[in-house]
């Protein structure tokens, strides 16, 4: 059964408002696949069922908590291949493996790949569904992130280039008066600077605006105002 093509779902990431937690199962063994379908439901998630990497791969983001158990056995694509893939596009759904013959070399590179557990069929129901709530919290907290940034994103988007500097230099540590010869300006513009950075990042104090260029990733801005405030002193 694929779910997401019984609902319809149009391309694109969808916000789904107040849905379960959803967990998406890749295996090409049809009893495997319901087997799973019935218990993942039974604990009140959504399940969504594929029989191969290609035709998860179709299925568009759904903006709501998700993990996929993936097989990792698969014809065509393979359950190391489709990881790749997920690393890279769906960043917020952590992976659980199951496969019929694991071993050590297998769950070695799924693990350094990124997975959060790695199961040997046959495998208690109890096991996967504390992998799958694990998960399931994973993608919840990299979801409220990923908002997060996305926001903090925008208000970066909106500073001056001269704002943004001044941000930087900031966010390192130096003071008003150290800014103003960085950028050869008076001071009392530093801090007019200074104080529309505040405003529009909405911080409310140097702590929280250093937690956001932090959260930004601006460390190669801040590493750099860093060496130039080593370089003159």
């Amino acid at each position: 059964m694929n779910v997401a093509r019984t609902l319809g779902y149009e391309a694109g990431p969808l916000r789904v408002s107040g849905a379960n937690p959803i967990v998406f199962i890749v295996d090409d063994d049809v009893s495997v696949r319901e087997s799973l379908e019935e218990l993942i439901r039974s604990e009140g998630w959504q399940p969504e069922t594929f029989e191969s990497a290609q035709d998860f791969l179709t299925r568009p983001r759904v903006l709501v908590p998700s993990c996929l158990v993936l097989d990792f056995s698969l014809p065509g694509l393979n359950g190391l291949e489709l990881q790749k893939r997920v690393a890279v596009e769906r960043t917020d759904i952590p992976i659980i493996f199951i496969t019929g013959y694991g071993n050590v070399p297998m769950t070695v590179q799924a693990m350094k790949a990124g997975a959060i557990e790695f199961l040997t069929k046959p495998f208690g129901d109890d096991v996967l569904v504390s992998a799958v709530r694990s998960a399931l919290e994973r993608s919840r907290v990299a979801m409220s992130h990923e908002a997060e940034v996305r926001v903090l994103r925008d208000r970066y988007a909106s500073l001056s280039r001269r704002e943004r500097q001044v941000m930087a230099l900031v966010v390192s540590g130096l003071l008003n008066k150290q800014i103003a010869g960085e950028l050869d300006i008076s001071e009392i513009t530093v801090k007019a600077h200074r104080g529309k950075v505040m405003q529009k990042m909405r911080a409310e104090s140097l702590a929280d605006l250093v937690r956001m260029a932090t959260k930004l990733q601006l460390a190669d801005a801040v590493s750099k105002a860093r060496l130039r405030q080593f370089a003159a002193s």
